[in-house]
């Protein structure tokens, strides 16, 4: 029998999670850690270095490329009180994360604020040390107030700064709520992928973190093709699971950009193995069929409506070929003169999921009680369990800096 995601219990997928088990700082060398292999059932422990030999011949290996940007700022009240702005997503003039980033002068965010209640001015000033022992002004002001955060109204000299360069400058890197710990200089390096360009994630593509120049090279070595595309991650991939029965969960939604060339060189590989790199890059390429039939079902779809809803995998129908989808998505792109295609998801993959493109995944392992850990089992099916005990058994590094597994069903 099919399962329902809708019925599914989040407390069916907790596993016990020692804080000794949880990798607080990197390994010193990115591709040291470990890799659990598991393929039809079977489980072994090998070494990262290992993966371009562990991996079909034939495979097509996807990468996330987001860049996490330094989204935490902290001002000073004149009484001594910090107040932290946690930048979530643009709001104005532009929603588009590539172009926010680029924005000059001003702009408005969704934020979190730590220590709210201790705001009492309508705004906040920061200054600002520049290259060149320059200095600069950063204001912040409350606007609206939202269930759980505001939009925050940001302006800044010299007005010529994008608000890349601003968050560079001023901004500290958000890590993980459970590593409990302030971000270091070195995480700046370490908590980025070697191969990460589109900046406006504020989590990193962790199961990325472990690839090195040395790793790519094997993987051409062994004529396993690559491919990158970008979803930026959100703070939602932290957002614990609430509600008893995922019906009640509400999924975060999150950007997605991927080139025309991209979606082609996907489809040209189909049925030949395509797997991806993270929980993101998965969650991407799945996304990329299901707007795919979106569009075959309503081909004059406006941009803005290019949207996975949740359950929406769950709920339709008539269900084409992947290549049928792909096709549908470039065709559409190519009549409106796109390069890209930028879209939002909100996909949950839960056991009853059935996967359109992906047949396999490289990821670390997830916290309990998450929607990752739902992807994972998914995936795989009850075996979760079997690899999560292996990995607690056998002294594996858990979560963001944690080790790594492949895992082909």
């Amino acid at each position: 029998m099919a399962t329902d995601p809708k019925a599914l219990k989040i407390k069916d997928f907790i596993y016990p999670l020692p804080e000794d088990r949880i990798a607080k700082f990197p390994l010193a060398d990115r591709a040291a850690s470990k890799l659990l292999f598991y393929q039809k059932g079977n489980i072994q422990d090998k070494s990262f270095t290992a993966l371009p030999d562990l991996l079909p011949p034939d495979a097509l290996l996807v990468f996330n490329n987001t860049k996490v940007v330094q989204a935490r700022l902290f001002f000073k009240r004149p009484s001594g009180a910090t107040i932290e702005i946690f930048c979530l997503e643009p709001v104005a003039p532009v929603t588009d994360m590539q172009l926010a980033m680029q924005q000059t002068g001003a702009c408005t965010w969704k934020c979190l604020v730590g220590n709210a209640k201790r705001w009492k001015e309508e705004s906040l000033e920061l200054e600002i040390t520049l290259p060149e022992q320059s200095t600069g002004r950063l204001k912040v002001t409350k606007c609206e107030k939202l269930e759980d955060s505001y939009f925050i109204h940001f302006t800044w000299e010299p007005v010529g700064l994008t608000f890349a360069d601003i968050l560079a400058t001023a901004g500290n890197l958000p890590l993980p709520p459970y590593l409990n710990r302030l971000a270091t200089e070195q995480d700046k390096q370490t908590y980025q992928t070697v191969y990460a360009r589109q900046e406006g994630a504020v989590a990193a593509p962790t199961a990325g973190l472990h690839f090195t120049q040395e790793i790519f090279e094997a993987l051409a070595a062994r004529q396993i093709k690559t491919l990158q595309v970008t979803l930026h991650v959100g703070a939602g991939t932290f957002k614990p699971v609430k509600a008893e029965e995922m019906a009640q969960h509400n999924m975060h939604g999150e950007e997605i950009f991927v080139s025309a060339a991209a979606i082609n060189q996907i489809r040209n590989h189909l049925p030949r193995p395509v797997i991806p790199v993270g929980t993101t890059s998965l969650r991407t390429l799945e996304s990329l069929y299901w707007l795919g039939v979106m569009l075959i079902q309503e081909p004059e779809l406006s941009l803005p409506d290019l949207c996975v809803p949740q359950w929406l995998p769950y709920e339709t129908l008539n269900i084409p070929e992947p290549a049928e989808a792909l096709s549908a998505l470039t065709d559409y792109l190519q009549k409106n003169q796109l390069e890209y295609l930028s879209a939002n998801t909100q996909i949950i993959i839960a056991p009853g999921y059935s996967f359109k493109l992906v047949r396999g995944l490289v990821t670390n392992f997830h916290q309990p009680e998450s929607t990752l850990l739902l992807l994972v089992s998914a995936l795989i099916g009850e075996d979760w369990r079997r690899i999560y005990d292996h990995g607690l058994a056998n002294n594996y590094r858990f979560l963001s800096y944690g080790d790594s597994s492949l895992l082909l069903p």
